[in-house]
């Protein structure tokens, strides 16, 4: 892992997932490239009407408050397998 990628980390660890783990959330980085950091929502966070301005106000915010090293915050918002597997679970009976 690189020192980018930890610094990256320890910013979301120390200042965006606590607020988004009061409200059932959290973000997991999944790529930087091109001084643009890449991320998820998950939990309750995930497909949040306010997921974009989650993003902006508390995510981008702070990560460039810690650093320089970033420009761009990008939220990816595909479906994860395993919000799949948790919708399948559940059409088929099935407790979670």
């Amino acid at each position: 892992m690189d020192e980018l990628w930890k610094e990256i980390e320890t910013i979301l660890e120390e200042y965006v997932r606590p607020g988004l783990k009061q409200h059932g959330g959290d973000i997991h980085l999944l790529e930087i490239q091109d001084r643009t950091a890449y991320v998820r929502f998950t939990g309750h966070c995930s497909g949040c009407p306010s997921a974009k301005y989650t993003l902006e106000s508390l995510v981008k915010e702070e990560i460039q408050k810690h650093t320089d090293k970033i420009s761009q915050v990008k939220l990816e918002e595909t479906v994860s397998q395993e919000l799949y597997d948790f919708a399948r679970e559940l059409l088929q009976g099935k407790k979670p």
